[in-house]
């Protein structure tokens, strides 16, 4: 990969990852002065508690990745894989990690005062079905892969790769226990809604409900 290319690309990656965190801390921070509490960021039990800590790592490791990737020092974890290289790669990483976090923005908007972070049993919240949600069930998580996408495109190492598959595992997880969750609250609604939505990618795409 091109000296030039590869300044862009980690400009690209470390903007990216330093903005979309900024706007989540911002988002609880609205959040809370809205409902009059914190949006259950604190984890609860201790399968939050190791999701917590492994979404720690994957953004720790994203910060990390310009800084890290296709240095002279660098590991062979962390070289730049030439086959990836190229003002293809390139644009399709920009245009994922744009997407995703547009994509991003646009769910705060429509979950509005309902956003939250974590579970709270206790809680009753509605069933947001709007927007993107009329189709996948869980799509700040697809934007998130998508923006994970796009870093392993313009910065393509194996920590890279390996960082993406980790945040997946992490977010089927997650789905599944926000999901359970989600059932007792609403019962049929939900179970009717989870017969016309898949958890990360439309159904008319991926019919297997993933």
């Amino acid at each position: 990969m091109p000296n030039e290319e590869l300044i862009v690309n980690r400009v690209v990656v470390g903007g990216a990852a330093l903005i979309y965190w900024a706007g989540v801390y911002i988002q609880t921070r609205r959040i809370r002065h809205r409902i009059g509490r914190a949006p259950n960021v604190k984890p609860r039990g201790t399968k939050e508690k190791v999701l917590w800590l492994g979404w720690f790592l994957v953004v720790m490791t994203w910060l990390a990745l310009p800084f890290l990737a296709g240095t002279r020092a660098s590991t062979a974890w962390l070289r730049i894989m030439p086959s990836l290289s190229g003002t293809v790669w390139m644009g399709a990483g920009i245009a994922l990690t744009a997407a995703g976090y547009a994509g991003t923005l646009w769910c705060y908007v429509i979950m509005g005062n309902a956003w939250r972070m974590g579970v709270d049993r206790a809680e009753k919240n509605r069933l947001v079905t709007a927007g993107p949600y009329r189709v996948v069930r869980h799509p700040i998580y697809l934007f998130q892969i998508l923006m994970l996408a796009g870093t392993a495109l313009l910065l393509p190492t194996i920590v890279s790769w390996l960082v993406l598959v980790f945040h997946g595992l992490c977010i089927h997880i997650k789905a599944t226990d926000e999901e359970a969750y989600l059932r007792t609250v609403h019962g049929a609604d939900y179970d009717n809604y989870c017969s016309r939505t898949g958890r990360f990618f439309p159904k008319l795409v991926l019919r297997s409900g993933l």
